[in-house]
C-alpha cells in the first residue's frame, strides 16, 4: 500500500507539500499540485482520513450517540443509522456509533474532551436530555434526531408524532372502529421522559377525544412477552376493543401471537396498526402489518447534512424539521365485523359483539359441526 512518502518521492516534492495538497492549509502552485495528484493516481494512494483531519484540525468523524441494550438495534432503528452513514460517507466523513445514553455523562465528557468528534448526533432523545448540556459545555456541534421540550437554539429533525398519530386514528375510525387501544413503550420509558412515548401518548388522547372516543393506553416493555401481556391487559380493560394501535414493534409480534392464542383473527376480530415501523418489519408479520412507515433514512440523512453545514460554516443556522410517518395499508387493518349502528339480524340496532364473544361463538360452532 502506497504511503505519503512514496507519493512525495514520485512527485519529487517534500512530504509536507503532499500534506498541503491534501488539506488545503497552504497555497500550492497549480503545477506542483497537478504533479502530486498525478503521483497519487499512479500509486493508487488512499489518504489516511485521520492524518488529513489532524492537519486540518478536523477528525472528519461524526459521533452517533445511540443508547443500546441487549436487544441491539432493530430494523427500524437501523434505517436512521444507514441514512446518516450514507450522507456522512458521501461528504468524506466517517460515522462512529457511540452507545451513550443519558446515564453515561462522564463517558460523554471524556469523549468530547478528546476532540475526536467534529460533531455529535443524538438519538433516543428525552424531553430533558442532559447530554445536550454536556455537548454545549464542551463546544461540540450537535444535532438531535428527536427533540427536547425546549428546542431553543437547537437543530433537530424528528418525526411529526401529532400528525402521525392523527393519521393512524383517522384510518381506523374511518374503517368504523370506535374502541381503539394504544400500546406504547414501557411505563419506565414514559416516566424517564422519552420524547416519542410522551408525544404519542398525548397525541392519541387528543385525536380520540376529538372523535368523542375514550382513549386507552397500555404501556409495554420492548419484548414479545410484554406484547402478549399488553393485549391481555387491553382486553381486560376494554373487552369490546376492535383495533390496536402500537408504537412498539417488538411488542407487536407478541400482541399478534396472543390474538391467535385467543382464537381472534386479524383483521376480522381486531385490526392492528403499527407506528414508526420499517417496511421490512411490517412484512414479517402474518398478515403483513398496516403501518405508519418511519422516515428514518431521510431523518438520518437530513441530520448529517445539517451537521455538516454547522461544521463547515455554510449556512449553519439553526435547522428544525418534522417529517410524518406515511400510512401504508396492508393486511392487518379492516372494518370491524359489526360496525356501530349496523342493524342486527332481528332488525334492531345492537351493540357490537366483543372479540372474545366472537371467538367463543366460532369455537362453539366448530364443536357443533364436529
Amino acid at each position: 500500500m502506497a504511503t505519503m512518502q512514496d507519493v512525495a518521492r514520485l512527485a519529487q516534492v517534500s512530504v509536507s507539500t503532499v500534506s498541503y495538497v491534501l488539506t488545503g492549509t497552504r497555497p500550492i502552485s497549480r503545477a506542483t499540485r497537478d504533479r502530486v495528484l498525478a503521483a497519487m493516481a499512479q500509486l493508487d494512494y488512499q489518504p489516511n482520513a485521520m492524518a488529513r483531519g489532524l492537519a486540518s484540525r478536523r477528525s472528519r468523524i461524526l459521533g452517533l450517540l445511540l443508547p443500546m441494550d441487549e436487544r441491539g438495534i432493530g430494523a427500524t432503528e437501523t434505517a436512521f443509522v444507514t441514512g446518516a452513514a450514507s450522507a456522512a460517507g458521501s461528504a468524506g466523513y466517517h460515522l462512529v456509533l457511540a452507545p451513550i445514553g443519558v446515564g453515561d455523562l462522564d463517558e460523554l465528557r471524556r469523549l468530547a474532551s478528546q476532540r475526536m468528534l467534529d460533531g455529535a448526533l443524538l438519538m433516543e432523545v428525552q424531553l430533558d436530555d442532559p447530554r445536550v448540556g454536556v455537548l454545549r459545555e464542551t463546544g461540540v456541534p450537535t444535532v438531535l434526531i428527536g427533540r427536547t421540550a425546549d428546542t431553543t437554539g437547537l437543530s433537530y429533525v424528528d418525526i411529526d408524532f401529532d400528525r402521525t398519530v392523527r393519521d393512524a386514528v383517522d384510518h381506523l375510525v374511518g374503517l368504523g372502529h370506535r374502541r381503539i387501544v394504544y400500546v406504547n413503550h414501557s411505563a419506565d420509558t414514559i416516566a424517564e421522559g422519552y420524547g416519542p412515548a410522551l408525544r404519542t401518548r398525548d397525541a392519541f388522547a387528543a385525536a380520540m377525544s376529538e372523535y368523542g372516543l375514550a382513549p386507552l393506553m397500555i404501556p409495554a416493555q420492548d419484548s414479545a412477552a410484554s406484547g402478549r401481556s399488553a393485549l391481555a391487559a387491553a382486553l381486560r380493560q376494554a373487552p369490546d376493543l376492535t383495533a390496536v394501535l402500537a408504537m412498539n414493534e417488538n411488542a407487536v409480534f407478541g400482541l399478534l401471537g396472543e390474538l391467535t392464542t385467543r382464537g381472534l383473527t386479524v383483521p376480522g376480530d381486531v385490526s392492528v396498526v403499527s407506528m414508526v415501523t420499517s417496511p421490512q418489519v411490517a412484512e414479517l408479520a402474518t398478515p403483513a402489518l398496516t403501518a405508519m412507515t418511519s422516515p428514518g433514512s431521510a431523518l438520518g440523512r437530513i441530520a448529517v447534512e445539517t451537521m455538516l453545514r454547522h461544521i463547515e460554516g455554510a449556512g449553519g443556522e439553526i435547522h428544525q424539521e418534522l417529517l410524518p410517518c406515511v400510512l401504508e395499508i396492508r393486511g392487518s387493518s379492516g372494518p370491524p365485523r359489526t360496525p356501530a349502528g349496523i342493524a342486527t339480524p332481528s332488525g334492531v340496532v345492537g351493540e357490537q359483539p366483543t372479540p372474545s364473544t366472537q371467538a367463543a361463538r366460532r369455537r362453539a360452532a366448530t364443536r357443533r359441526r364436529a
